[in-house]
């Protein structure tokens, strides 16, 4: 497991990147854009957060099986 902040941080990142991306999109008229880099972002993010879900559920079936 061994996840610090580091993950935090990284989540945190990738949203305030696209949130400016999506600031400057949608003020440059581009809206379809902007939804599109939102999605995209969001898409990143729930992925690594899977991630991390699925190295929890293995470190708990670990612990309780003992294996």
């Amino acid at each position: 497991m061994g996840y610090d902040v580091n993950a935090i941080f990284q989540i945190a990142g990738i949203g305030i990147i696209v949130a400016m991306i999506q600031t400057v999109l949608k003020q440059a008229g581009k809206d379809d854009w902007a939804q599109w880099v939102t999605m995209i972002g969001f898409i990143v993010v729930l992925f690594m957060v899977a991630s991390f879900i699925h190295d929890l559920f293995s470190e708990i079936k670990r612990v309780f099986l003992f294996r």
